[in-house]
């Protein structure tokens, strides 16, 4: 067909002569370069990208490392970017901690001390409510954890209506059954009330299980049982609180919070350590002193430990404001005046004699993102550029990513850090 895209696809040689995969070639070398082309030319075939950016996902493919990114997606944990940005404080800890630390050492004694002890005080003093505290890898690993050590071949009660998926495609009830516990689904989709927990209880009852569904909302005919009403029961409630806020705030009403799980009576709560908390990778155990014990105690506790630079990082966030909880709280007139002033530095020209770009300050919504808060819209305000410049942000050093709305790219400023402003108005300039 005369008018198939994939005729458009460039050679090769073509592709490898054009000056910007020329310059990524020395880097990385002809043969890995070669194999960088070839894959960006089968994902035009397949119809992933325009056959017009094939060398454009060539260079992208062939950058070293990790790229830097500004999140200006208004999406304020960004899982594809990494979820939560880590303090200034957070990343001088994870700095000092990466030679030796005494990570699990007492220098007073001299002797082995318990892994992790600073900040596992720093997370128990952030939540009074909490007679124990443990931190393993992630909150998926949390849960695994808990059924292993509570529920291996018993039941684990969990409602129809909380049997999600979570990221990537991981459905939370492979991962429960994979520990060997068997689940007992109870309720419908939309209402599950304390009778048909108490109902499926039995000898074989290991815990019931509460979770947030944190990526979508139910609404209209909807009931569910609370953790005060499930605490009632004759076993220990685990509660799957999800992004990680500690104590509630009045910016996301109806996101769960720990402290509260805990005053209501649940025996373990879990938790992410990177998502409202605003912290590196993690997932947080608290409650029980009995049952933290037991989890952190059994053999799978070794293989979903956190490491050190972990460990630092998680004291340092508890210790100071992260990124996420600033962004959270942003007062909407200070966005307004960043919005103007970056708005006058990209529509002044670049200082090499770039064009000026044509650049309009509109107002704009953002979210909290990372399976947070779903539904919960935050105002925002963002820099509203022609949508030609989405790919050559992306490809810049730093990698600028908005969002595509109505024929424009927005720069949304609730989830860029003030401090990157003018780094975000040169990069914006260099592409013109």
């Amino acid at each position: 067909m005369k008018d198939d895209p994939r005729r458009r696809i460039p050679r090769t040689d073509t592709v490898l002569a054009d000056p910007r995969v020329a310059e990524a070639v020395r880097g990385a070398g002809r043969a890995v370069a070669k194999a960088a082309v070839v894959a960006a030319q089968q994902r035009a075939r397949e119809g992933l990208i325009a056959p017009e950016d094939v060398v454009a996902a060539t260079v992208s493919a062939l950058a070293a490392g990790p790229r830097r990114v500004i999140n200006a997606t208004g999406v304020l944990v960004h899982t594809n970017l990494g979820r939560a940005p880590l303090s200034q404080a957070a990343v001088e800890a994870m700095s000092a901690a990466a030679g030796c630390t005494d990570v699990e050492f007492d220098l007073v004694t001299g002797e082995r001390a318990r892994r992790g002890r600073a900040a596992m005080a720093a997370l128990a003093a952030a939540v009074p409510d909490a007679e124990d505290v443990h931190v393993v890898n992630n909150n998926a690993a949390a849960l695994v954890l808990a059924a292993t050590a509570l529920a291996a071949g018993r039941e684990v009660v969990i409602s129809r209506g909380e049997m999600v998926e979570i990221g990537d495609g991981f459905r939370l009830p492979d991962l429960l059954e994979s520990t060997g516990a068997r689940l007992r689904e109870v309720g419908t989709t939309n209402r599950t009330n304390a009778r048909d927990y108490a109902d499926a209880i039995g000898d074989e009852t290991g815990f019931v299980l509460k979770v947030h569904p944190s990526n979508f909302r139910v609404e209209g005919f909807t009931a569910a049982a609370s953790v005060a009403e499930l605490s009632a029961l004759p076993v220990p409630v685990v509660v799957d609180v999800g992004s990680g806020l500690l104590a509630p705030d009045p910016l996301v009403p109806d996101e769960p919070d720990v402290s509260t799980a805990l005053r209501d009576g649940a025996a373990l709560v879990t938790a992410s350590g990177d998502k409202l908390l605003g912290g590196p990778q993690a997932g947080l155990i608290l409650g029980r002193a009995d049952l933290v014990q037991r989890l952190r105690r059994h053999p799978l506790a070794r293989a979903l430990r956190v490491d050190k630079l972990t460990l630092a990082a998680l004291e340092a966030t508890l210790r100071s404001e992260p990124p996420v909880r600033l962004a959270l709280h942003t007062d909407i007139d200070r966005l307004r005046r960043r919005a103007h002033r970056l708005a006058a530095l990209i529509g002044a020209g670049g200082p090499d004699g770039n064009a000026p770009v044509e650049c309009e300050v509109v107002e704009s919504v953002a979210v909290v993102g990372g399976g947070g808060a779903p539904g919960c819209e935050l105002p925002s305000v963002a820099l509203a550029l022609p949508v030609r410049l989405a790919l050559p942000l992306r490809l810049g050093d730093p990698a600028v990513v908005g969002r595509v709305a109505g024929g424009r790219l927005l720069l949304d400023l609730r989830s860029v850090s003030p401090d990157l402003d003018d780094e975000l108005a040169e990069a914006v300039r260099a592409c013109t």
